[in-house]
Order: C-alpha cells, then sequence, then structure tokens
C-alpha cells in the first residue's frame, strides 16, 4: 500500500492503518529494540512507503540521541508524521500495549504460577538475528555510498562495540553529526519539497516545558507531599527521562529504585525481567510489571498503568 493510497480515505483512515500496522509490529516484533528497528524498516519504509530512507534514518540518529527508547520513539515518530498528535498515540498503543498486557498477566500470576520462556520463543530472538543482518546490510548500502562514510561507520561502530557507557550512543552520534559537518561532502539533494510538521512550535514548546517541569518538579512535589502513587509516578517518568540508550540500559536503574526500597523483591525483578525477554514489543513496559507487583499499593492494574504512563510521557514529550 503506498502513502498515497492509505492517505485517499482521510484522516481516520490514516490513523486506523497505523494503529493496525502498530499493532502488528507490537504482537511480532521479537528481539529487542535492534531488532525493532529492522522490523520497523521493512514495515514502514519498504513495504508501506510512509517514509523514506533518509527521513528514516534521520529520524532513528535523532530518538538514538534522545532520553527514552529509541525504537517505541521512533515509532510514536512516524506515527505522529502519518496521522498527527493521535497518529502518535495510537501508534504507541498498538506497540506497547501487547507487551504490556501480557506482564501484567504475568505480575498477577507470578505468585502462584510458574511460567517459564518456551523453546518456541528463543527460536524467535534467533530468527530475529537475521532481521538485524538484513536491516543494518539494506541501510549501510544506502546511507554509506563512498569510503569516507563507511569508513566513519566502521569507526563509530568499533567505539560502540568498546564503550558501552549510557551516554556512549549520545556521543558517537554527535561525533558523527561533527564529522559529516565539516568533512563529508553532502550528497546531491534529493527533489523532495520542505516537509511540515503536524505538530505547531507552541505545541512542542509547551511539550519540552513540561518535559523539564515534571522532571524537576516531581521530586520537590515528592518533598512536601506524601503518597505511594506519586512515587511510583515519579520514578518511573525519570527512569524514562534520565535512561539514555533505552532497552537494558534502564534496568540498573529501576533494580536500584523499586527493589532497594524494597517494593519489588529480587526475586520478583528478576523473574519479571525473564518474561519481558520472552515477549515482543518494547522492553520499557517491564515497567508495567514492576507496577503490578510493587508494594505498598497502588499495585494490580492501577500501578501498572502509573507506572507505564510515566515511563513513556517523557518520550512523548520528547518527540511532539
Amino acid at each position: 500500500m503506498t502513502a498515497a493510497a492509505s492517505h485517499a480515505g482521510g484522516p481516520l483512515r490514516s490513523i486506523v492503518d497505523v494503529l493496525a500496522v502498530s499493532l502488528r509490529l507490537g504482537l511480532t516484533s521479537f528481539g529487542g529494540p535492534i531488532a525493532h528497528l529492522g522490523y520497523f524498516r521493512r514495515e514502514y519504509v519498504e513495504r508501506r512507503g510512509w517514509i523514506d530512507e533518509h527521513s528514516y534514518a534521520d529520524l532513528l540518529a535523532l530518538c538514538q540521541f534522545l532520553p527514552g527508547p529509541a525504537s517505541s520513539q521512533l515509532g510514536i515518530a512516524i506515527g505522529t508524521r502519518r496521522a498527527g498528535m493521535v497518529g502518535g498515540l495510537v501508534a504507541w498503543l498498538g506497540f506497547t500495549l501487547p507487551s504490556a498486557i501480557a506482564l501484567v498477566a504475568f505480575g498477577l500470576l507470578t505468585a502462584s504460577v510458574d511460567l517459564s520462556p518456551a523453546g518456541w520463543v528463543h527460536g524467535l530472538k534467533l530468527a530475529a538475528v537475521a532481521v538485524v543482518a538484513q536491516a543494518v546490510y539494506a541501510m549501510a548500502r544506502t546511507l554509506t555510498p563512498d569510503w569516507p562514510r563507511r569508513l566513519v561507520a566502521v569507526l563509530a561502530a568499533v567505539v560502540a562495540l568498546l564503550w558501552t557507557t549510557p551516554f556512549s550512543q549520545v556521543a558517537i552520534i554527535a561525533a558523527g553529526a561533527l564529522v559529516g559537518r565539516f568533512l563529508l561532502v553532502p550528497p546531491a539533494a534529493r527533489p523532495t519539497g520542505p516537509e511540515s510538521s503536524p505538530i505547531s512550535r507552541r505545541v512542542g514548546v509547551l511539550a519540552l516545558g513540561a518535559f523539564f517541569g515534571l522532571l524537576l518538579g516531581l521530586p520537590l512535589l515528592r518533598a512536601v507531599a506524601d503518597g505511594q502513587a506519586l512515587a511510583l509516578f515519579d520514578t518511573f517518568y525519570r527512569a524514562g527521562a534520565l535512561v539514555f540508550g533505552g532497552g537494558h540500559v534502564v534496568l540498573p536503574l529501576l533494580h536500584s529504585t523499586v527493589v532497594e526500597p524494597g517494593w519489588v523483591s529480587n526475586d520478583q525483578f528478576l523473574a519479571g525481567y525473564g518474561a519481558a525477554q520472552a515477549v515482543p514489543g518494547p522492553l520499557f513496559t517491564f515497567s508495567a510489571y514492576l507496577g503490578t507487583v510493587s508494594a505498598p499499593p497502588p499495585n494490580g492494574l492501577a500501578g501498572a498503568t502509573i507506572a507505564l504512563v510515566a515511563i513513556f510521557l517523557p518520550s512523548f514529550l520528547l518527540i511532539f
């Protein structure tokens, strides 16, 4: 389906299309955030043509530069470009809810049922390796047409493998931007007109202000107001706002903020992490499990909702 054909049905059709595609990705995207990027590229760039290769690479670089889950942010950004703010919201819902629901169910059942990852799940993870390799190869052919760019890509890959701190991706992308700005000759201009953002500048400024306002204001509010719901929201909001690299990088912060205070036991944390590896979708939905099993209340569905919304809210505010 081409972009023009999908748009023919109007805004509602675009929203429905975004929801349907993102839901399918949420049900089938095993393998972690790197594999998700390959699935996204195949679906949004190759199959549907909703975004071209260069725009996809630009959005991906931006999302990897921001704190939070890069694959989820990329889905939100593409959904927003496709169908406005509602499109970004339904893109997140479709990609996130399948794994969130599964992990909430696991949290509710974990006290009485021993759930272990099945063999077919490991098979899906192995198959995801091929998806990652194909995505890297296809993007390399398009984005590194000459030896200077190939050299930059190889050096960036080597540094990324050797330097595995939470801020390495940000530093590598920033260094790549500087090298590209001053040393690389820009490719021939693409025959495209200026892209208009579906989000107004005013909304963007308000969203950015809300991001920093919550980041600075929630700890101050906790200092003067008591309540576990506020503490839960603040904890997961900071996790979504301060962790660069997404995925597994968030685990140490979550462990220190929910296990050390006694909200979640270490055994519960490890069991939930194992379950999160066995389901498709973003690893950040692990927060839904932690909210479900946390103590004292709110927990269960209420705790899951608070934790899930809080950890993804920074992504929306930064993308919008």
